[in-house]
């Protein structure tokens, strides 16, 4: 009886931790929730285990005794950053038919893991892969849901939709033959488990193929996503729904032309259809002249974590010459453009996403989505508050989990970072990421 007394007493007294562990309270911060313009000062949040359970101030809410009390004095406290396109299968080396010949046995158990952990510890907890093998993708996702490999919530696309896959790039890219065959590769992807499709050159599909395509993939519940890079590859993408359009594209023409102004301006006028997404995808190409002449944040050893120094000082040595690089050979004729299409796609009514194109050449995913912030800011106009709203809030909106991150909002996943200072005066203290949470585990 004694025995079974104290086994009892010992029961309660660890539930009783279990439970006060599972409470955190931060306390002091400047909130910016996602919602509202305004920010609320010397902010209280009050985490239960993976959600928020209350949000207050000091001095008129009460914070329960056995919670954990986490300082937030001087910071920002703002929704987990999402990264609305980002490649992790690559890290930044120039040379993609090197990098994929030596490295594709190493993508699911080696790269793939390292770019997921490189992001979440840079503020990023959600973030959309888009173009992987669908083996690698969906291992990778499922590994980081169990708690096996740290990571941002992922959504996936697998391999690519297009007409014909490039030589040499089969594993991450299926091509469609016939309207028959386009839905059956969708739905294959659909079976495994992706969460979006990834649709480029959809300008040398049939019309046939590319309604197959879109057609199954919503059938199937999946968004589209399509590339933007010529005016047909837009106009086409309109004409059968595609959900979410990448890139700013037209190469180095000065801006989209009338037609494709006047069928972006009146899709973004259907709002029965909800909104028009678009993710520019800018940074890389904007700062890439200044990168050349200046590239000692090449050196910044971030995007190590997690690689082996082989694979390390391979990506080094592919980079030591940023002027040399033929991904980049037109980008300097190309950024007169980007402040002109950001523009045109402003005022054409559509919504703007934070995306990076993380892991291209000279793009890590530990530095990409603060600089694509800061150029949005700095360079596009953007108001701060805006631009954090296109890297939390729209993009839950876009993937429809809005219900459960995207803002700091009670009954929502407790998915918070922390950066000393004020972001809304200098976006660009987001390179340095105080305090990471991901569904209330604190990660950094």
């Amino acid at each position: 009886m004694f025995k079974k007394l104290n086994y009892t007493l010992f029961l309660l007294l660890f539930l009783c931790v279990s439970q006060a562990a599972e409470l955190k309270a931060l306390v002091g911060g400047t909130l910016i929730d996602g919602f509202s313009d305004q920010t609320i000062k010397n902010s209280v949040i009050l985490i239960r285990g993976e959600k928020i359970e209350a949000i207050g101030q000091v001095g008129t809410f009460e914070i329960p005794a056995d919670a954990e009390i986490i300082s937030t004095e001087g910071m920002s406290v703002l929704p987990g950053l999402w990264d609305m396109h980002v490649h992790l299968m690559i890290n930044g080396h120039a040379d993609y038919g090197h990098w994929q010949s030596t490295y594709q046995n190493d993508f699911k158990d080696v790269v793939m893991p390292a770019s997921a952990e490189q992001l979440l510890l840079a503020g990023v907890t959600s973030a959309r892969d888009l173009g992987a093998p669908l083996e690698a993708s969906i291992a990778v996702r499922e590994a980081i849901e169990r708690g096996e490999i740290k990571g941002p919530n992922l959504y996936v696309s697998g391999p690519f939709i297009q007409k014909e896959p490039y030589p040499g790039t089969e594993a991450y890219r299926w091509g469609v033959d016939g309207a028959k065959d386009a839905r059956a590769k969708v739905k294959k992807l659909a079976d495994a488990g992706v969460d979006v499709i990834k649709l480029i050159d959809q300008d040398q599909m049939t019309m046939a193929e590319l309604k197959a395509v879109v057609d199954e993939a919503h059938k199937n519940g999946l968004p589209v996503v399509g590339h933007g890079h010529r005016p047909k590859e837009i106009l086409l993408g309109l004409e059968v729904g595609v959900d979410n359009f990448e890139h700013t594209g037209l190469s180095t023409a000065p801006a989209y032309p009338d037609d494709v102004m006047a069928a972006l301006k009146e899709r973004a006028a259907q709002m029965n259809r909800g909104p028009l997404f678009w993710t520019p995808t800018i940074e890389g190409l904007f700062n890439y002249d200044y990168v050349k002449s200046n590239s000692e944040h090449l050196d910044n050893n971030s995007w190590h974590h997690g690689l082996p120094s082989h694979i390390i000082n391979d990506i080094k040595q592919s980079i030591q010459h940023p002027e040399r690089l033929p991904y980049f050979q037109i980008t300097s004729k190309r950024k007169p453009t980007l402040k002109t299409k950001f523009k045109q796609l402003q005022e054409a009514g559509i919504v703007l996403l934070i995306g990076t194109d993380s892991g291209i050449p000279m793009k890590f995913h530990s530095q990409s989505t603060w600089n694509e912030l800061d150029i949005w800011v700095r360079e596009m106009g953007v108001s701060p508050m805006e631009a954090i709203r296109a890297a939390t809030y729209w993009p839950s909106v876009m993937m429809k989990k809005d219900k459960e991150v995207g803002t700091i909002t009670e009954g929502k996943y407790a998915d918070i970072i922390a950066v000393k200072g004020d972001v809304l005066r200098y976006i660009n203290l987001l390179q340095k990421v105080d305090m990471v949470f991901k569904k209330g585990e604190r990660i950094k």
